[in-house]
């Protein structure tokens, strides 16, 4: 192969001043790893809106190339098990934090990695999904596992604008579920009925101020995205034996209640961990994404920036402004 140049988003810092800029590398330039991979499409996520403005606590190593997610064509490898022209994700892991990530022309990935793309799905439905609807559908798995299904009552879903909140929706409502969606963006609510939202409600619902150790009983699961006293509040309201799961802290890491909805109703407070998440379970998550679990309209959930419109995008995303997803497109223009 030729060390020929690529485009990609860098992100460096001096002092205290961090720089985003697109611009050319080569082969040289990338980390070391098993697999070379055309890259076709990247999607944003808040994650890499972070790495993006040189947040320490998510890249601590100058360059860096945001972007946790890939999909594209294998162009070489040194390993089995995957081919020359194999279409593959790459998300989690190191990927766009701790390593160069996704937001580049090509990357070079260790092969344990990669995924390679399931019957059923194109590379650029992969990051439409993205890690946000790969947890999106780890929180679904979770509410399965548990015995929550669309009989057992209304599953709430905070956070529904975002990349994982857009998914939840849409999944839950593929698979027969009655969601209720947390949002805060008024003019977001017809977005999120054509999503599968079944009512809207608004953050001053899910988020009890009160010290009562135990709420009346309002739905048989949530999927949060927030975290914080709302997260707190979802679990006191929780129906005998629902479940919630956790998968993010903007509105807070800390979590101010009793052990009461666990004790009293047998709640379940699960954690979802994308980055870290095995080979074996992850691969049966990509692949119900691409078959049953698969909603119709998917295409309408997200939007496409090339590398010359991220900037834009990562202070829309941080101020709070991006609905659905965001697949990013490997172009300068």
């Amino acid at each position: 192969m030729n060390d020929d140049t690529f485009p990609c988003f860098l992100v460096t810092r001096d002092g205290e001043q961090v720089t985003q800029a697109v611009t050319t590398i080569s082969l040289a330039d990338l980390p070391p790893g098993d697999v070379i991979i055309d890259v076709q499409y990247s999607s944003l996520n808040f994650k890499d809106a972070l790495a993006a403005t040189g947040h320490p606590g998510v890249v601590r190593h100058f360059p860096h190339v945001p972007g946790i997610d890939c999909a594209g064509i294998v162009a070489a490898t040194d390993v089995g098990g995957l081919n020359v022209g194999q279409p593959v994700i790459v998300t989690g892991y190191e990927f766009g934090a701790e390593r160069w990530g996704g937001w580049s022309g090509r990357v070079r990935v260790p092969a344990e990695w990669v995924v390679p793309l399931p019957a059923g799905l194109t590379l650029h439905e992969a990051m439409i999904y993205g890690t946000a609807g790969f947890t999106a559908a780890q929180s679904v798995a979770a509410l399965q596992h548990h015995g929550v299904t669309p009989e057992a009552g209304e599953i709430v879903v905070t956070g529904a604008t975002g990349g994982v909140g857009s998914v939840a929706v849409s999944l839950l409502s593929h698979l027969g579920y009655r969601v209720a969606a947390v949002s805060g963006k008024s003019q977001s609510h017809d977005r999120l009925r054509e999503m599968g939202a079944a009512r809207i409600l608004g953050r001053d619902e899910v988020d009890d101020q009160s010290d009562r150790p135990v709420l009346k009983a309002a739905w048989a699961g949530a999927i949060d995205t927030v975290g914080g006293n709302i997260l707190a509040t979802l679990l006191r309201t929780t129906q005998q034996r629902g479940c919630v799961t956790a998968c993010g802290l903007v509105a807070g890491a800390e979590l101010p209640m009793t052990v009461y909805p666990f004790i009293l109703r047998g709640v379940t407070l699960q954690g979802i961990d994308s980055a870290a998440c095995p080979m074996q379970p992850r691969l049966e998550i990509w692949h119900k994404l691409a078959g049953p679990w698969k909603p119709n309209g998917l295409n309408r959930l997200a939007q496409e920036v090339t590398f010359a419109q991220l900037a834009e995008s990562v202070q829309q995303m941080l101020s709070g402004q991006v609905v659905g997803r965001t697949v990013v497109v490997p172009a300068t223009d």
